[in-house]
């Protein structure tokens, strides 16, 4: 049977949107894509920084090629409402964004030791130099993992939330953690303890390693541009719903046992709070979209604990 196309109302939902026509047409097997890029055209907009929802009940239409028109319930004479979400950054930029400030900030700490802190000595601590190490490897393998590794379900963010998100690199795990660490008064300017530091050195090593290959195995459940999900399995997902946030917070807390700081217990502290709240979330999306094929979790960070 051959497609036929429909007339849809269109209506601004917020905000008046310029361009924004009172009505359009597209075929009913046309993709939700399609409307969207139909729409992008004809406000000048990115389809990104629109979203669409039916005027009935509000249900939101997606932007992909594999729902159809007709399977969101949209037919000739429905309304469907439109919404500037305002100007957006791609998720890659944004990732790319957050990791640069520690990755930057630590090295520059280290070296600029002298001319930061009263009373500093040219010679950092070995724990201060593997501390520098160790997050500036960390942080390098999350751009170098954004580039070529990770698939976003969503093409971008808005743009004033860029901001928000970087704080909690930036000012965390950047400043606050390099201030107190590359201090000639911290407990990391001391000496070492040669136990504590090869078992951090040992859980640092194993938690990205481990996070890494959590990593590629989300990366083969997605093909390139696509948002579908698929069951993941391997390393960890047999005990807990997000394998990759047990094995940063395992990466973290041997870094915390190198650099034996405050400010890094407390950045791992909120660092694991957020995760948790993350890794419930994704649980319950998993649930709804896999159905039957995929195996609830009873903990979705930490085995045993969350």
């Amino acid at each position: 049977m051959a497609s036929k196309p429909v007339t849809l109302k269109v209506q601004p939902r917020g905000k008046r949107i310029p361009k924004l026509p009172s009505e359009t047409s597209i075929y009913v097997q046309g993709s939700g894509s399609d409307l969207y890029e139909r729409l992008a055209k004809e406000t000048g907009f990115s389809a990104h920084r629109l979203r669409i929802t039916k005027g009935d009940d509000g249900k939101p239409v997606p932007n992909d090629k594999k729902s159809t028109i007709a399977s969101t319930g949209l037919e000739s004479g429905s309304v469907i409402q439109v919404k500037d979400l305002g100007p957006q950054i791609a998720w890659r930029t944004v990732f790319v964004i957050e990791y640069i400030g520690p990755l930057l900030i630590h090295p520059l700490f280290y070296f600029l030791r002298p001319y930061i802190y009263r009373g500093a000595s040219s010679e950092p601590s070995n724990l201060q130099t593997l501390t520098c190490v160790t997050i500036a490897l960390h942080f390098l393998k999350r751009e170098l993992e954004t580039l070529f590794v990770h698939r976003f379900s969503n093409a971008t963010m808005p743009v004033r939330n860029i901001f928000k998100n970087s704080f909690h690199y930036w000012a965390l795990s950047g400043l606050l953690i390099a201030y107190f660490s590359y201090s000639p008064t911290s407990a990391t300017a001391g000496q070492s303890n040669p136990a504590l530091t090869y078992i951090g050195l040992a859980l640092f090593i194993a938690g990205e390693l481990g996070n890494l290959n959590t990593h590629l195995v989300l990366r083969g459940l997605r093909s390139a541009g696509g948002t579908e999900r698929g069951v993941p399995k391997g390393l960890g997902f047999g005990l807990v719903t997000c394998p990759n946030y047990l094995f940063e917070i395992i990466a973290w807390t041997g870094i915390l046992l190198i650099n034996r700081s405050w400010s890094t217990a407390v950045f791992t502290a909120i660092a694991a709070a957020q995760m948790g709240v993350w890794a419930k979330k994704k649980e319950s999306r998993y649930m709804k979209e896999l159905g039957t094929k995929y195996n609830k979790k009873r903990y979705s960070m930490i085995p045993g604990v969350w």
